[in-house]
């Protein structure tokens, strides 16, 4: 099947062993009890608040990268979420005192986190650098100041929310690959110097 999808143009992997060595290996796996059903066109459908900063964009590079790869994010204007999520079946997130929401000191990535069931180091790594970030809690990782920083700097960059989140995803991935497999990398001038 992993041929298959590469050939068909799809990045595919495959996984010796499957589900069942992932399972047994007790990876993490999406908990389907709080994951929106899909539309007939086969994604999830999510609305948020327009011009996204820090968790308005983790939350849909979570959702993409772990839950459900088409899934389509609508922004709207903080007072017309809840008729945008009415009138499309959408799933409302990071607006206050909904599901899918900041919970006591927790901003929504780490409820959706939670919730999913998908903690992992990694992710536990960079939970704690966004909830930094958004809630302004910077000394709570050192990256949170520079994950907020580039956040309001991309929000500069991009007038269109949409396109401001693709060149966020991006911006996730590497926060993502840092926390991941660069934990003990730093990087230092002058290097060591050679006798």
């Amino acid at each position: 099947m992993a041929a298959w999808l590469r050939h068909a143009g799809i990045t595919a992997e495959k996984l010796e062993g499957g589900f069942e060595a992932w399972a047994a290996a007790q990876l993490p796996l999406v908990k389907p009890e709080h994951v929106p059903a899909r539309l007939a066109q086969g994604h999830t459908l999510w609305v948020t608040r327009a011009r996204p900063k820090v968790d308005r964009t983790a939350c849909p590079w979570l959702i993409r990268r772990f839950i459900d790869p088409s899934a389509v994010f609508l922004f709207a204007a903080a007072p017309e979420v809840a008729a945008v999520a009415d009138r499309f079946g959408a799933t409302p997130f990071d607006i206050e005192g909904l599901f899918w929401s900041h919970r006591g000191s927790l901003c929504t990535f780490d409820v959706m986190l939670d919730e999913s069931g998908l903690h992992t180091a990694a992710l536990d790594r960079l939970a704690m650098t966004i909830r930094g970030a958004d809630t302004a809690r910077l000394d709570l990782a050192p990256k949170a100041a520079g994950l907020l920083a580039v956040s309001l700097g991309l929000s500069r960059m991009y007038p269109d929310d949409l396109r401001q989140l693709d060149a966020g995803l991006a911006l996730y991935d590497a926060f993502y690959r840092l926390a991941r497999d660069a934990v003990e990398v730093f990087h230092n001038w002058p290097g060591p110097r050679t006798p």
